[in-house]
């Protein structure tokens, strides 16, 4: 059997998804728990690569036992309890079921969307330490205003080279966006984006350039001219991973929303 899981994870003592030689991974902690309880060794294809710090609250991926005649027999309605034994603290498997024949949890993802954290208090929080940007500098609301006047260029099918990180080895940078938006929410500001995939580090450099434009760096009517240009050079700074989640990935016909609710 094939299953379709939903893991959430704080990512802070994670070195990313995928694994890695000598590092602590979600996948390799997965494939640690997942032998522990089928008895056999499985593959593990997780819906994205989240970066070291990045955490995740709807993360999807497929498991599948590589030996399915001898894996313990496990339903997928009893695949959460059955594992949460053999899983760390900082990563937890919620919720389950059958995979659909051909079903690839990465290839035909719709749209995924992430939420930023800011802790915009003066002083800092240390209950969100690992788990959100500390900006002290208060973002007022002729800031957010600003802020989202910049976000709505970035909506729309663009070309966004110039926020990727440098190094990247991707060719096709072109990107929908579906929305972009940031509110305050008490002592946090939050960035909101929804789109059908994003580069490396996308998030991080467009929370970062948000930032630039609310202390006036960046103006917001500069964003097209960033876009078109495609230089690194031209966008703002990489915001902190500690800020970014992967709050849920969405898949066509409504294939998780059971699992989502």
């Amino acid at each position: 059997m094939r299953y379709l899981a939903l893991v959430r994870y704080v990512g802070t003592n994670f070195f990313g998804f995928q694994v890695q030689p000598n590092r602590r991974t979600v996948q390799g902690e997965l494939n640690r728990a997942t032998e522990a309880l089928f008895g056999v060794p499985c593959f593990i294809t997780g819906c994205s690569r989240t970066d070291s710090g990045v955490h995740a609250e709807q993360f999807c991926l497929l498991i599948e036992p590589k030996d399915e005649e001898k894996a313990a027999p496990v339903p997928p309605v009893n695949l959460a309890r059955a594992i949460a034994v053999y899983m760390p603290p900082d990563l937890a498997l919620y919720a389950a079921i059958e995979a659909p024949e051909g079903f690839h949890p990465r290839h035909h993802v719709k749209e995924k969307e992430y939420r930023y954290d800011i802790w915009n208090g003066a002083t800092a929080n240390p209950f969100y330490a690992d788990r959100a940007w500390h900006y002290p500098r208060y973002l007022d609301d002729t800031a957010i205003a600003d802020i989202n006047r910049a976000a709505a260029h970035l909506v729309g099918r663009h070309d966004f080279h110039a926020f990727m990180a440098k190094g990247s080895q991707i060719k096709d940078t072109t990107r929908t966006v579906f929305s972009c938006y940031c509110k305050r929410e008490g002592e946090f500001v939050r960035m909101y984006i929804r789109g059908d995939g994003f580069l490396y580090n996308m998030v991080r450099i467009i929370m970062g350039t948000l930032i630039d434009v609310s202390q006036k760096r960046i103006l917001p009517e500069n964003i097209p001219d960033i876009l078109r240009g495609a230089q690194r050079v031209d966008a703002g700074m990489t915001a902190p991973a500690c800020g970014l989640f992967l709050a849920k990935v969405v898949y066509p016909d409504g294939l998780c929303d059971e699992l989502y609710r």
